[in-house]
């Protein structure tokens, strides 16, 4: 290949870093640089605590849009009969009710709609879906009384700023809070305030601490880190300043598009960027932190700068465009919540790539050796890494057996998989902590043990309207004496609607549904099943489909762009391997421990899918990390040593970052939520085995045996 060419930085003619200074130029497109940055962040800063505002969080936004369920949901506004949100107040009391009891529960439901709210213009009676008195139903058991409250939901939807207050609030939501705090008076009987409007006002508030403690968390546990990693708390800080200054660069883009409705952004992707954002530009910080520190041992600050610039700026662009292209192939998702997280996740990395290769160098090049102080590093040809080196020695020391048994024991992890049970979770088990929604949601059951608020609805042509209620009311697992229509304006179409024998949200209730839909698909086309039921069965498929269609996306376009990256197909092939293994037994330790240890009731249809992204195209930065170094040092040294000695070097980076994308992740553990427990442990737990197992032991003992190999067909080795 030749002899390189050696930089000459020592000779006489070079810079000295201890007598001269950073020449005026560089300064100045440094401090232009971070005055920029300034300007971003105090214009993106407080747009990351507004993101909450502009969030969309109701089931059609969630659902696949060609699904059956989400056509009824957005036809039912086209019907005479106003939609509504149910909310149910609930008594019970394990003595007994008396007469007075059922008095002062009555004379609650008469008052109940000429209740001011405070903050919301009118009464309550301004917000109801029907002028009828509100009702008392005492249950067969005499424990339990029932006055459920009908809300307008085109009316409670909206949003309203209540005084004192910055962010806005559904007016449900106003609602449910001012009547948990004024109940019943009934001695001795425990209330609640629940149904449809109480669980989505607890879903807000479980969400609500993504903007303030959330964050907080996230970027104390990276703090904390990264002064155990650098033992100095100047360089955490310009790596934290970095992050925070992306998140305010991601909120800038992401803000906009969320109010104008050009993207969907849910409290589950807010929460999700946050991570996402964090986690990637700490990841690219310790990368180029780690050239620059093994080239500010070499030569003069500017040196370094752009040197570890040039070495750094290929894998992190290479790292950022493949999770950003993983990211987008979940536009492919029929799922709501899914699919939107592909274009806000991508413009959140898109600006942690960004922040790491123009806010952080201009840090650095201002800050010098005050950087590192007080473990400044000393001028050194030698490399810093010997531990992991002589580890990655070992390692690769007997390279077949090495990976052989590796694999094997991620594979027999991996066996575990089919017993995650992800098929979906109730709204009773939604929530890791106990609230006010599902506790009398379970108190309901308890007194009222046939009443669902939630019926099946069916629209279908008029022309076919009386064949469609035989069916439905012939069908197994429908009430008959409850089935009622509705007819459009138009008349076109009717709306037929019956409560279910079994809960809306059982196994039964969703093979009523299928049943029903089998029958209507052999008499008319055009007849569509929607209600609660009917959303759980298209939410299945949706994720089964979501599935099939995403994760082999996500796997040709890692490929792709590994291929392109590495000039290699052979490298690629490897990579994927191994992330797909790893991903597997990840998710099979976590079966286990779902089941096990935590004892889940299941999880979300759409869980398998998110950690498949977060682990194959988040974590394929690691690979990058290391296999990028690993063709540098396979140019000179051939890719036995190269190996080696790029282990070595990534070792320690590689290993850090991991820690930290875990840690970040960890975070959304605090959110009271089961989903976002479980992705919280799956990308935690197996970051942490792709950096510690997968990337340190497997990959590079797989490279060592295959040789040069690997770099087929484009390699060209010395000569």
């Amino acid at each position: 290949m030749g002899t390189p060419q050696k930089h000459n930085r020592h000779s006489p003619s070079a810079p000295s870093r201890a007598a001269g200074g950073l020449r005026p130029r560089p300064r100045l497109v440094a401090l232009i640089a971070l005055l920029l940055w300034l300007a971003i962040s105090g214009i993106g800063g407080p747009l990351v605590g507004k993101l909450g505002s502009v969030q969309t969080n109701d089931n059609q936004s969630f659902l696949p849009s060609g699904a059956q369920s989400t056509q009824v949901a957005r036809q039912l506004k086209d019907f005479k009969t106003d939609q509504t949100l149910p909310l149910f107040v609930t008594l019970e009391k394990d003595s007994g009710l008396a007469p007075a009891d059922l008095a002062a529960a009555g004379a609650y439901a008469k008052a109940l709609p000429d209740t001011a709210i405070p903050g919301l213009p009118g009464t309550l009676r301004d917000y109801l879906a029907t002028s009828a008195p509100i009702p008392v139903i005492p249950s067969e058991d005499t424990k339990g009384i029932l006055i459920p409250v009908s809300l307008s939901a085109e009316k409670v939807q909206k949003s309203v700023t209540l005084s004192g207050e910055s962010k806005e609030r559904k007016i449900s939501d106003v609602i449910v809070t001012h009547l948990r705090g004024s109940r019943p008076d009934v001695s001795g009987a425990e209330s609640y305030v629940t149904g449809p409007a109480g669980f989505a006002a607890d879903l807000l508030t479980a969400f609500g601490g993504i903007d303030g403690v959330l964050l907080l968390v996230t970027l104390a546990a990276v703090l904390v880190i990264l002064v155990v990693v650098y033992r100095s708390p100047v360089l955490p800080l310009a790596v934290l300043f970095t992050a925070v200054s992306a998140l305010g660069l991601a909120a800038l883009a992401v803000y906009p598009l969320a109010a104008n409705r050009a993207i969907t952004l849910s409290g589950q992707s807010q929460g999700i960027l946050f991570i996402l954002v964090v986690g990637a530009a700490t990841d690219y910080c310790l990368l180029f932190v780690a050239r620059y520190r093994e080239e500010f041992t070499r030569g003069t600050r500017l040196q370094a700068i752009t040197t570890a610039w040039k070495r750094s700026a290929e894998p992190i662009l290479a790292s950022g465009v493949t999770v950003i292209v993983g990211l987008l192939c979940l536009l492919l998702a029929d799922m709501g919540n899914i699919s939107s997280l592909g274009p806000v996740g991508a413009l959140g990395v898109g600006a942690a790539v960004i922040a790491s290769l123009t806010l952080l160098p201009a840090l650095l090049l201002l800050l010098g050796k005050a950087a590192f102080w007080p473990a400044i590093p000393k001028p050194s040809e030698k490399g810093q890494h010997r531990g992991w080196t002589r580890f990655a020695e070992k390692v690769t020391r007997r390279p077949r057996l090495v990976w052989m048994t590796t694999a094997l024991a991620l594979a027999a992890l991996a066996l575990f998989v089919p017993t995650l049970k992800a098929q979906g979770i109730s709204q009773a088990d939604f929530f890791t902590t106990s609230v006010e929604s599902v506790e009398g949601n379970t108190a309901l059951q308890r007194h009222f043990p046939s009443g669902d608020p939630s019926p099946v609805q069916v629209i279908a042509p008029a022309s076919s309207a009386s064949a469609a209620r035989e069916t439905l009311a012939g069908t197994e697992g429908v009430n008959p004496r409850t089935v009622t229509s509705v007819k459009n304006a138009a008349g076109d179409r009717v709306l037929l609607s019956a409560t279910l024998t079994h809960g809306s949200q059982t196994a039964e209730a969703e093979e009523t549904v299928r049943q029903l839909r089998e029958k209507y698909a052999a008499q008319d086309g055009a007849i569509a099943v929607g209600g609660t039921a009917a959303s759980q069965v298209d939410t299945l498929n949706a994720a089964q489909h979501d599935q099939r269609t995403v994760m082999p996306a996500i796997l040709l376009a890692v490929f792709l762009l590994l291929a392109l990256l590495l000039r290699s197909i052979a490298a690629p092939l490897m990579i994927v391997a191994a992330n797909v293994l790893s991903f597997a037994a990840a998710l099979g330790v976590s079966a286990l421990v779902f089941n096990h240890v935590f004892r889940f009731p299941g999880a979300d249809a759409s869980t398998p899918l998110l950690a498949f992204v977060f682990l194959v195209a988040l974590a394929v930065d690691y690979s990058i990390f290391l296999m990028v170094r690993a063709r540098e040092e396979s140019l000179r040294h051939g890719t036995e040593r190269g190996v080696v000695l790029a282990t070595g070097v990534t070792g320690g980076v590689i290993t850090s970052a991991g820690l930290v994308l875990a840690a970040t992740f960890a975070a959304l553990a605090l959110l009271p939520i089961i989903f976002m427990a479980q992705i919280a442990f799956i990308v935690g737990f197996g970051v942490l085995l792709d950096t510690f197992v997968t990337r340190s032991i497997l990959v590079p003992a797989l490279t060592k045996d295959i040789g040069d190999r690997i770099w087929w067909p484009w390699f060209r080795s010395r000569s």
